[in-house]
């Protein structure tokens, strides 16, 4: 098992990644590198194997051949339980439908993902209380995500995202659920954050209009990175 760290790591580096499900060979040699805040979106059409990548990419899937290493850490060959822990350490998620859990608040939502990291109580609370003010959700803390808003309930979401200060985000069509402007909104503050924090994203979007915060766009297709 590689556990190598790296002095001055990438915040995502793929070499060579294939996955194969069966005969169908969904990823067939992808090479990507992401430097610490940048941001990169991924567009294709569906079934070019995205999602694949994505789960890769944070270790729900592992690869056939190739490398994949968040944040200077490999992930090749880890033990699940390794696995987790680089997830909650280094990778953060937003995701179109929220995902929040309905029967906490908005503030234990996001705390609640602070203390699977490993937080003590006295960090958790401080850093969701930042976090909050930031994303503009301060004033809605003990309110539960079915009173919420989609844009609130995202913004809720990219807080949960960054509690554990991550090395970087996995964007799934965030805007996908928001009406024009407040999709706006929310990428507006994912790129104010991600400068703020040096975090880098991959936006995975079908929307053209919203790479306009992203330093380059990619194109993938047929299991390949095409552009």
């Amino acid at each position: 098992m590689n556990t190598k760290e790296y002095s001055q790591p990438k915040s995502l580096l793929l070499s060579g990644v294939h996955k194969s499900f069966g005969d169908v060979d969904v990823l067939r040699g992808i090479d990507l590198d992401i430097e610490e805040g940048e941001r990169v979106a991924l567009m294709g059409p569906s079934g070019s194997g995205k999602s694949t990548l994505l789960n890769c990419i944070c270790g729900i899937e592992g690869v056939d051949r190739g490398q994949v290493m968040v944040g200077g850490r490999d992930l090749t060959g880890l033990r699940p339980r390794d696995l987790e822990k680089v997830r909650r350490e280094r990778v953060g998620y937003v995701f179109q439908s929220f995902h929040l859990l309905p029967t906490l608040s908005a503030f234990e939502n996001v705390e609640f993902s602070a203390q699977l990291s490993g937080l003590g109580k006295a960090e958790r609370t401080s850093r969701v209380e930042d976090l909050m003010e930031r994303v503009g959700m301060s004033h809605r803390l003990d309110h539960f995500p079915d009173t919420l808003s989609g844009g609130e309930r995202q913004r809720v979401a990219i807080a949960r995202a960054l509690i554990h200060q991550p090395k970087l985000v996995l964007a799934d069509e965030p805007t996908g659920s928001l009406d024009t402007g407040t999709g706006a909104q929310v990428l507006e503050l994912l790129k104010n954050l991600s400068n703020d924090f040096k975090v880098s994203i991959l936006l995975v979007t079908h929307d053209r209009l919203s790479t306009r915060i992203c330093d380059r766009v990619i194109t993938m297709q047929d299991g390949l990175l095409v552009s």
